[in-house]
């Protein structure tokens, strides 16, 4: 029988050929079977997967249960070849996660966003002030997520098509985006002034890099977005919270749904397209958006209500 750490390499390898990425995962893995092996235990148990997960006493509720969920995992997999293996139970540390309430942009606000990342300091690196208009206009009417921005490269831009090409999103799985032609003329823009900026300069093929040539940095990235949105209120300048980057996707999401039931068409039936188009693994995810905003459900009733003044 091969030893825990030799098992959890199997297992972080198999789960990644099978397109998941588990870097947070893999990483705590291995730091429990560092533990397991301080402990010298050979096999895992609830009370040793307990006490590793409840190691800091500082963090949250939500962050024992999530470590535990991790060891869950394995422990699964472990038990089809060591029996002597306790699979902590769900019940063990519950927790279920809160989705954070997600913030509705209005039109005025995107213009807000973008007219200031316009007047972004570009002293030190001239092309900054495109860059964040550029990126976080695409954010805006593709519903990308900033990962899958970031790692857009050169060779992923058809403008004649008018197509974006994310690969490896979440899962591995790759999708198509088609662009509205001013999204298009934007990217144009863009890109003829990144040429001339790096023209003599060596630099990655990334579409938005930063300062050095490198893929921009998404630390980077949400500091100059909280910035921005101090600057025209979105946020206090003292708030260390508000409307996240990640609202322009939901944004995207719901703007999609109310066209539909504006347009007299039926949107649940046409989930699974804004679902593929989002890159969402389950078509649930994408349900949710139904349930999670009051403007979405009361085009749902009054399309229900129409439905009932026919039939009465």
């Amino acid at each position: 029988m091969n030893t825990l750490r030799e098992a959890t390499h199997e297992y972080l390898s198999m789960r990644r050929a099978l397109g998941f990425k588990l870097r947070e995962t893999g990483a705590r893995l291995l730091d429990f079977v560092t533990f397991m092996e301080q402990h010298r235990a050979l096999y895992i148990t609830n009370k040793l997967a307990l006490t590793w997960a409840q190691q800091s006493p500082a963090v949250q509720p939500s962050t024992w249960a999530q470590r535990l969920s991790f060891v869950r995992g394995f422990a699964r997999y472990r038990s089809a070849t060591d029996p002597r293996t306790e699979i902590p139970v769900e019940s063990l540390l519950p927790f279920r996660a809160q989705r954070a309430r997600p913030y509705y942009y209005s039109d005025k606000e995107i213009q807000n966003l973008l007219h200031a990342a316009l007047k972004l300091p570009g002293s030190n690196y001239k092309l900054r002030p495109w860059i964040y208009h550029g990126l976080f206009g695409l954010l805006s009417v593709t519903g990308m997520r900033v990962g899958e921005a970031c790692h857009l490269e050169l060779q992923d831009v058809d403008l004649k098509a008018a197509v974006l090409t994310v690969r490896g999103a979440k899962f591995g799985k790759s999708r198509l985006l088609p662009l509205h032609t001013s999204t298009c003329n934007v990217l144009a823009d863009y890109l003829a002034r990144r040429q001339r900026f790096w023209a003599a300069r060596s630099h990655s093929s990334y579409l938005f890099v930063s300062s050095r040539g490198n893929r921009l940095d998404g630390a980077d990235i949400r500091r100059t977005f909280y910035t921005l949105s101090r600057q025209i209120g979105l946020r206090g300048l003292s708030d260390s919270h508000g409307p996240r980057i990640h609202d322009l996707r939901h944004r995207f999401a719901v703007k999609s749904l109310l066209h539909w039931y504006r347009a007299g068409q039926d949107a649940e039936r046409r989930l699974p397209i804004l679902s593929a188009y989002l890159g969402h693994v389950h078509v649930a995810d994408t349900y949710w958006y139904l349930s999670a905003w009051p403007e979405l459900m009361g085009e749902a009733m009054r399309r229900l209500e129409r439905r009932w003044e026919v039939q009465s």
